[in-house]
């Protein structure tokens, strides 16, 4: 716990900075509106109220940024609507800029009250999305007593499963995200072939039993074995992670997300931990045969492959 809130304390050293920046320049806004204008060599406003007024804004957001500091993780709402704050009114100046109404002068504002902010304040809101999804410290399930654990809709274990006939089992990220929907419907086309050679189909999910009824309709797969595991007691036993900023949202798996999309998987509503990876494995009498672990979000691991002929032992 003592590491983990040395670890953070990054979030809370920047909200305090900019808590004591806020009320310091509001503060100094309210007691002497002119200053700044003064100092930039413009003409005073004809109604400094209104510059106060904007001072005293200011200054509350200071206040609020103090709150957060004690734990932006929960407080995040406060740091989200501060970085609104500082993505819009360098905007705001721009739109003025082009119309003449400000000097390009009073852009070195921008800098100090907007533009430092954006990195820490985007990490923070980071760091608070994705701690949602963290799950107790500690080491992970044994394969054997996961698999155990893990029921189908039948009440039947992945690993009774395993030991009748090896498995393609298919782990998704959320449901609702487009290369899980991929991989869904390229399962699908590829389930008479796995059966053919003996495979018997199983794909673990975040979602409940219900959310899976409705995607095995959807598509045709409703002979799978379907899993709901929402603790991801599968998913960490096979060793899948979380991913990183690259691994869901960089370049390749933005592209790859057009493709998807354009090919007609569609996006759903976010159904689960939406920073796990997912991945796809054979599995038989409780070891793994093959593995395919997704390094992006993109990826996407080739069925046919991953259910070729077994030896006959």
């Amino acid at each position: 716990m003592i590491e983990r809130n040395e670890n953070l304390r990054w979030a809370s050293n920047w909200l305090i900075a900019a808590g004591i920046y806020n009320l310091v320049w509001g503060a100094a806004v309210i007691i002497a509106p002119h200053w700044l204008f003064d100092l930039l060599g413009m003409e005073r406003m004809l109604y400094p109220e209104i510059w106060q007024c904007v001072g005293m804004i200011v200054g509350v957001y200071g206040v609020g940024y103090l709150i957060a500091s004690g734990d932006h993780r929960r407080h995040w709402p406060i740091v989200l609507v501060g970085l609104l704050g500082k993505v819009l009114g360098p905007i705001g100046f721009a739109m003025a800029l082009g119309r003449d109404v400000f000097p390009p002068v009073f852009g070195l504002t921008i800098i100090t009250n907007d533009l430092i902010w954006w990195i820490p304040f985007s990490m923070m809101l980071w760091d608070a999305a994705r701690s949602r999804g963290e799950l107790p410290e500690g080491p992970p399930p044994s394969l054997e007593d996961a698999l155990s654990n893990a029921f189908d809709q039948n009440g039947v274990s992945l690993l009774s499963l395993n030991d009748e006939s090896p498995v393609l089992v298919s782990l998704m990220r959320h449901s609702g995200c487009t290369f899980c929907r991929e991989m869904l419907s390229d399962l699908s086309s590829r389930k008479d072939e796995a059966h053919r050679r003996g495979y018997s189909l199983a794909i673990v999910t975040m979602s409940s039993d219900d959310a899976n009824a409705a995607l095995a309709s959807e598509f045709g797969l409703e002979d799978a074995s379907w899993i709901s595991d929402p603790e991801r007691r599968v998913y960490r036993a096979l060793e899948l992670k979380r991913g990183t900023f690259l691994q869901l949202f960089g370049p390749r798996v933005f592209l790859g997300g057009l493709k998807a999309a354009l090919r007609g998987n569609g996006i759903g509503r976010l159904d689960g931990d939406g920073f796990q990876l997912a991945g796809a494995f054979v599995i038989h009498h409780g070891r793994i045969v093959r593995a395919f672990r997704h390094k992006t979000a993109a990826d996407r691991p080739d069925f046919g492959s991953l259910a070729c002929e077994l030896p006959s032992a």
